[in-house]
């Protein structure tokens, strides 16, 4: 679907957190996890980095962590120019397998690896010659990173349908540029609304233990000058009993064909008050998101190091250090819970397994 003029300055104005230097081979990235406090880019050849940065959140959200994964097999092909197409095929399967073993939840990462990795197998089959090959590699990969730019902001516009002036809306974790390949996909909604001219709020959970929400959303928010108030994650029900909330939009990191979705840990817990307080829960996120194929039961859902629940930042600990911890990184929210799921083709309303189906 192409743009129109409004939409193309928005996309002029993205920050891209992380993007593939071609005159250098270098893939780049803003380290998120020193954000606020400093504002770090990283270059590197080496995927053994780029898959700690990963690891290490320096690049995280399911779009971001997509993206930056199709870049890293760009990369690859870019620095090996004394292989042949078959040596260099080689070192993508080897590069795809450790990219993919980073994070075993957010289901952008695999979608993107395999949409490469297909790519490939089809140019070996054809017997390309090195330079095609290396040059489509690279062209399906920057391929991935437009398409996610395009996505947020047509989410945006589908989902600021649903944003009315002078809404309060609250958000967990962050979904914004810092998450995607730029502009978002439930602050892109917001973003988008706000761009409109809607006198809108917004009402951030700081996301614990890693502070997401604290840390990068109110960043990118008051960045952005859209007014922001920053809660703890247990204040949830009292801002909602209090009705200083209108509406919840949050991202995902998996969204099942059943409506399930996967997302930050916590944002369970908030589908339950927003149902119970009556509130409307959407949720944001491009169709690469959507695992047409795993039940609910089989989502993996990654468990973190125990002390980053044991100290903020690991910086300053909280408790004893050799407590016992349970740090699971997401929850799986039901599709009873959720009102509506806006993607980049449109919004789908419950049935969900009908719903999303039709969007494929």
């Amino acid at each position: 679907m192409l743009l129109n003029d409004f939409e193309k300055d928005l996309l002029n104005k993205v920050l891209k957190p992380v993007y593939l230097d071609q005159s250098t081979g270098e893939l780049v990235w803003l380290d998120v996890s020193k954000i606020p406090w400093e504002e770090t880019w990283i270059r590197s050849r080496d995927v053994e980095r780029v898959a700690k940065a990963i690891e290490n959140m320096e690049i995280r959200g399911a779009p971001a962590i997509g993206v930056a994964a199709a870049l890293t097999l760009a990369m690859v092909v870019l620095n090996n120019e004394d292989k042949d197409v078959k040596e260099i095929y080689e070192m993508l399967e080897k590069a795809a397998k450790r990219i993919t073993l980073t994070r075993p939840t957010a289901y952008n990462l695999f979608w993107a690896v395999e949409r490469v990795m297909s790519r490939a197998r089809e140019l070996l089959k054809d017997n390309v010659e090195k330079d095609l090959f290396k040059k489509k590699i690279v062209e399906e990969a920057l391929k991935i990173q437009e398409e996610d730019l395009v996505s947020n902001i047509l989410i945006g516009r589908y989902g600021s349908e649903l944003i009315e002036d002078g809404d309060t809306i609250l958000t967990h974790c962050n979904t914004g540029s810092l998450a995607t390949a730029g502009f978002g996909t439930a602050l892109g909604v917001i973003r988008y609304a706000w761009a409109q001219g809607k006198r809108i709020s917004v009402i951030a959970t700081e996301t614990r233990p890693l502070l997401q929400g604290s840390r990068l959303t109110v960043w990118e928010l008051h960045r952005d000058k859209i007014p922001v108030k920053l809660i703890t994650d247990n204040m949830v029900g009292y801002v909602m009993k209090k009705r200083l909330v209108n509406k919840v939009i949050v991202g995902a990191d998996r969204i099942l064909r059943t409506g399930h979705v996967a997302n930050k840990i916590g944002t369970y817990s908030i589908a339950i008050l927003a149902s119970y307080h009556k509130t409307p829960f959407y949720v944001a996120a491009p169709t690469s998101t959507i695992d047409m194929k795993t039940d609910p039961d089989k989502i993996v859902i990654e468990e973190r190091d125990p002390d980053e629940v044991r100290s903020v930042m690991k910086k300053i600990f909280v408790s004893i250090r050799d407590v016992d911890v349970y740090n699971p990184a997401f929850d799986v929210t039901p599709p009873d819970l959720i009102s509506a799921i806006i993607t980049e083709r449109g919004i789908a309303k419950p049935p969900y397994d009908k719903s999303l189906k039709k969007l494929f």
